[in-house]
């Protein structure tokens, strides 16, 4: 285990254990309806991105949720072979790949998000809740991190004398 200067567990190891938790969690809750962790992010990414009137390409999605295009790619054709997506070739970029949840995708995919959005109630209740402000702080903040750009190659300090 990674040390902080005081002694505690470091914020990296501390993401990864939370990360971890949450996929297995993830991953057993969505098990019962055929989905693993991965598969359910693009279900349910995909179900949010149609709901807004969206078709998204295999790269959109793979852009949206943080997957390698190869993996999503991976996972659509699985999703497919289950009856749960469709993928169709882009009118109007025929290298594009389109993704389209079925019937039975989207009901598939609507009680898996039923059942996430519980375990993620359970996983903030010592915060307050889903909807404390403790939550949302905690939100703002993970959407913060996330968009800060990581590079191993750049040394944080030299990077930080360079930039005053």
């Amino acid at each position: 285990m990674s040390e902080a200067p005081e002694g505690g567990p470091t914020p990296g190891f501390l993401v990864w254990r939370l990360s971890m938790k949450w996929r297995v969690a993830v991953d057993r809750a969505v098990a019962p309806l055929g989905l693993t962790h991965a598969q359910y992010s693009l279900v349910a990414s995909l179900y949010g991105m149609q709901h807004s009137g969206l078709r998204p390409s295999q790269r959109r999605l793979a852009d949206h949720t943080g997957l390698e295009p190869l993996y999503v790619s991976k996972l659509a054709r699985a999703l497919e072979t289950a009856g749960l997506l469709e993928r169709t070739r882009d009118p109007q970029d025929p290298r594009a790949v389109q993704l389209a949840l079925t019937d039975q995708g989207r009901d598939v995919t609507r009680r898996a998000i039923t059942v996430v959005h519980r375990l993620l109630g359970q996983l903030l209740e010592p915060l307050g809740g889903l909807d404390s402000p403790r939550a949302r702080e905690f939100t703002r903040d993970l959407a913060t991190l996330l968009d800060a750009p990581l590079d191993p190659f750049i040394d944080h300090d030299e990077h930080q004398q360079e930039q005053s």
